[in-house]
């Protein structure tokens, strides 16, 4: 049996419709979707290509809305890497794979209480926040909603333009909550730029420089947070809250904050 008769057990092919390049690292790329496959904003699928007659599958969190008929993600091309230097090479109409089931659980509706919802991300842990805002729920859930993505370098601070439609549809639909947009650089001169902020998220929350630049208090009572991206920065993330009296949400209940490690 092939490998792309094993791989329809489990997945549909579908075919990429197109791919949007960023950078020459930075891409966003959308496929057909079958019409039973669901998920929830949040959450990630598995890919799969077949490459020098193998499947290759990996995770990648849907940046597209929940009812879109196609499937959106943003990636990162690794450098040698397998999948991502495959894919980097695809035209439209070619196949890709996805698996029947939809995975994770960063998803909003596991939050039964709170005002505001911070989103950090590095890199593209900023993928499933993209998926998040499209849905009308979350602009009715909370009071403000603060969106903060850290990178290395301006160039990758993508999707701005995607977010500032995002605020003006929910203002012109009258939708309660407010948007912020916190944009870090790590490796860029921030000093220049007063519209961002210099420095890592861990940095900055240590500081206090995220809670001033949003002009909210991060609270057990109030807040309620998604880390998403670089392990490493979730690890210390994690220690922050911990240590301020935030714990990780349970299956069961109770929690103010949801990781999930992304490169």
């Amino acid at each position: 049996m092939s490998e792309q008769t094993t791989a329809t057990d489990k997945a549909t092919q579908e075919s990429l419709i197109s791919i949007h390049r960023w950078t020459d690292k930075l891409l966003t790329f959308r496929t057909t979707r079958s019409a039973d496959y669901r998920f929830t904003p949040g959450q990630f699928a598995r890919l799969g290509l077949l490459i020098n007659g193998e499947m290759v599958w990996r995770a990648y969190s849907i940046t597209s809305a929940e009812a879109e008929d196609q499937l959106e993600y943003y990636a990162i091309v690794v450098p040698g890497g397998l999948f991502t230097s495959a894919l980097n090479q695809l035209q439209p109409g070619d196949p890709v794979w996805v698996e029947k089931l939809s995975y994770g659980f960063m998803t909003p509706d596991r939050f039964a209480d709170g005002e505001d919802f911070w989103m950090l991300a590095t890199g593209t842990g900023l993928g499933p926040y993209i998926s998040i805002l499209q849905q009308r729920e979350v602009w009715q859930q909370f009071r403000h909603l603060i969106l903060v993505h850290c990178v290395r370098h301006e160039e990758e601070l993508t999707y701005q333009e995607k977010f500032e439609t995002l605020r003006a549809e929910a203002a012109a639909q009258n939708l309660p909550a407010q948007l912020q947009l916190i944009r870090m650089t790590t490796r860029d001169d921030g000093a220049a730029q007063p519209d961002r902020l210099q420095g890592r998220i861990t940095s900055a929350l240590r500081e206090g420089r995220l809670e001033r630049a949003a002009g909210l208090a991060i609270t057990t009572a109030s807040s309620r947070l998604m880390v998403c991206g670089n392990p490493d920065m979730i690890t210390e993330v994690r220690e922050i809250l911990k240590e301020r009296g935030l714990g990780p949400c349970r299956r069961a209940g109770g929690g103010q904050f949801i990781t999930e490690d992304y490169w």
